[in-house]
């Protein structure tokens, strides 16, 4: 099987990263998308994040009722902080039958030269890029890539969060199972 993996904190799912992922499987020959819940980005402060199992838990009410989207905790196995290069490394000795790409936007791809083991990335994998606004692709490393233009909202998690802070609804930027949760958990208040 081909399987496109959407790496990323998801702190929340919203909307757009499920639009994202629909996209890119009506686009491309991937037959599924996992979405792969980083427990610590090496790039973002843990601080600000929810913790990795509520996370977790609503990426998995955002996909359950789609076959081709599956929420993956296989981070949660490895050391901290998560690199993509050490996950594709495990996941390939796990499912030597699955062939992965890796998909992204256009603003995390210019960042690829500053990844964990950059070049190894780059030779055995290949990248699913969506185009965002303001982020040209530059591919100067030779990557093996597929461009998209997706549909896109400008929809973050910091907005959902911002709302719930600020009291306001997040009704239409998540999932409604991932809102009643999140509103009944009291996450990010």
């Amino acid at each position: 099987m081909k399987i496109g993996l959407y790496f990323g904190s998801f702190n929340p799912i919203h909307i757009g990263h499920l639009i994202i992922a629909s996209h890119v499987l009506n686009q491309t020959d991937l037959q599924q998308v996992w979405f792969v819940v980083s427990p610590q980005n090496p790039f973002k402060p843990a601080s600000s994040l929810l913790n990795e199992y509520h996370r977790l838990h609503l990426v998995q009410l955002a996909v359950e009722d789609d076959i081709r989207l599956r929420a993956s905790d296989i981070e949660f196995k490895l050391p901290k902080p998560s690199y993509t290069i050490d996950t594709l490394i495990y996941l390939k000795e796990k499912y030597p039958q699955h062939s992965f790409e890796i998909i992204m936007g256009s603003d995390s791809f210019q960042n690829l030269p500053k990844w964990k083991n950059a070049s190894l990335l780059i030779s055995d994998y290949t990248f699913t890029v969506y185009n965002r606004p303001g982020f040209t692709i530059n591919n100067n490393a030779g990557a093996k890539l597929r461009i998209l233009d997706a549909p896109l909202l400008t929809i973050s998690a910091t907005h959902v969060r911002d709302n719930i802070k600020a009291g306001k609804t997040i009704r239409y930027l998540v999932p409604e199972k991932v809102r009643e949760y999140i509103e009944a958990n009291h996450y990010y208040q």
